[in-house]
């Protein structure tokens, strides 16, 4: 038996095989030291007491290491031995790292900022399908942001009517056009009539206008039901699927990425907010991002970064979106979706919350052209309605591309113009 096992070694350096996890703490009437302990503990090989059943070799194999403890802000660094965690199991991860932890009455706050996996780790999970690369060769455009919109309403309309929304932003000029994250197959729209007339309309627009068209339909659900979604959307000609990640869950997402459908996967995170709105508890949204890659997710949303930085408290919560700065980095314009990870393919960013015509130059300079760019109300709010808001859209992108300002491009655009006059720049 092993008695007092003692987590804490800031001496420690994580080696090669190490996971590293970095949290931060807010004790609960005992020190930032002893909190890391018990977090430690019940995150691996502790429990709350002595038990006969630890021996020495578990304790040398599997002990996770305190090795960074900052107590002016709670912030805290332990590396997990790999052999903790189950190959491709995303799910098993979280379980440990990000599970009972939450609910110690040990600490009053605790937040799972950031984890860095070890290479096995890494390429035990497949990634993306298509990644950045792959979306560009289907979509055909080879260098600037994509443009997409999202049909609105929400939810109240019928196959027939959301089709047409569709079609309207496409002939306006917008690539995507994607369900939102609560229209399932509802009483007034059931799933099977909306893709068979919202894709027949997609074709429809890519003869007239001689663009690849895409459509992005949500097939969130019980697991085997967004199973047999996919298959309905790609036998009839789809090619992307949608899935709200965090509702359906880890597993679910493995499981729709291991299918032979080869389909991009557009990742919603509805719901995220519950993780990370609270800066002191919670899981950051640079953590489930890391890990939506990891799963395979081809598109990640991420927010609306300018609408939060450039926008009122009043409006960020209006958004309901929550920008982590650990994604974007303004001197670079790179964000942790694009970095290098052995065999995972980087992942195309969704940028969406608030945003207009007036605000995609500096949604540029913040994330560069490896974007898509999503604007519901921001099209479909245009003076002019859905057409004319995706053509302002697409122009405001076409702009930057020309190394133009808005302003000037919107001289000779008039839905542009009318854009800007309606939301600013």
């Amino acid at each position: 038996m092993v008695e007092n096992l003692d987590y804490i070694d800031l001496k420690y350096r994580p080696s090669k095989n190490d996971v590293i996890v970095e949290f931060f703490i807010e004790p609960n009437k005992i020190t930032l030291e002893k909190a890391c302990q018990h977090v430690a503990a019940e995150s691996s090989i502790g429990t709350w007491t002595t038990i006969s059943t630890m021996t020495p070799e578990i304790a040398r194999k599997l002990k996770p290491h305190v090795f960074s403890i900052n107590k002016n802000s709670g912030e805290v660094k332990i590396a997990y031995p790999q052999d903790l965690f189950e190959q491709g199991n995303m799910s098993n991860i979280f379980s440990s790292i990000g599970g009972n932890i939450f609910g110690m009455s040990s600490v009053n706050n605790i937040r799972l900022q950031d984890m860095q996996l070890t290479k096995k780790l890494i390429k035990s999970f497949q990634g993306p399908r298509f990644g950045v690369n792959g979306v560009r060769k289907i979509t055909r455009i080879k260098k600037r942001p994509l443009v997409g919109t999202i049909v609105k309403p929400k939810v109240g309309l019928s196959p027939e009517q959301h089709a047409k929304v569709a079609y309207a932003a496409w002939m306006g000029g917008c690539d995507v056009v994607k369900d939102d994250e609560n229209l399932a197959s509802m009483t007034f729209n059931k799933f099977e009539d909306r893709i068979r007339t919202t894709l027949d309309l997609r074709d429809k627009a890519e003869k007239e206008t001689g663009e690849k068209k895409i459509y992005m339909p949500n097939i969130s659900a019980e697991t085997a039901t967004m199973v047999k979604r996919a298959e309905f959307v790609k036998a009839y000609g789809g090619e992307y699927i949608m899935v709200d990640i965090l509702t359906v869950g880890w597993s679910a997402l493995q499981s729709i990425r291991d299918m032979e459908h080869e389909m991009v996967i557009h990742a919603h995170r509805a719901g995220h907010a519950a993780f990370t709105r609270n800066p002191k508890h919670g899981i950051s949204m640079l953590t489930i991002a890391k890990a939506a890659r990891l799963c395979g997710v081809d598109q990640l949303h991420i927010g609306a970064i300018v609408g939060k930085m450039e926008g009122s408290a009043e409006e960020v919560v209006s958004m309901g979106e929550e920008i982590e700065q650990q994604l974007v980095h303004p001197k670079k314009s790179a964000h942790m979706l694009e970095q290098e990870w052995y065999n995972v393919k980087p992942v195309l960013a969704v940028c969406s919350g608030g945003l207009h015509p007036g605000r995609v130059d500096k949604l540029m300079k913040y994330m560069g052209n490896n974007i898509v760019i999503q604007m519901g109300g921001g099209i479909h709010g245009h003076p002019d309605g859905t057409v004319a808001g995706a053509a302002a859209a697409r122009q405001s992108v076409e702009a930057i591309m020309k190394r133009k300002s808005l302003r000037d491009y919107a001289k000779t655009h008039i839905e542009l113009y009318k854009a800007l006059a309606k939301w600013g720049n």
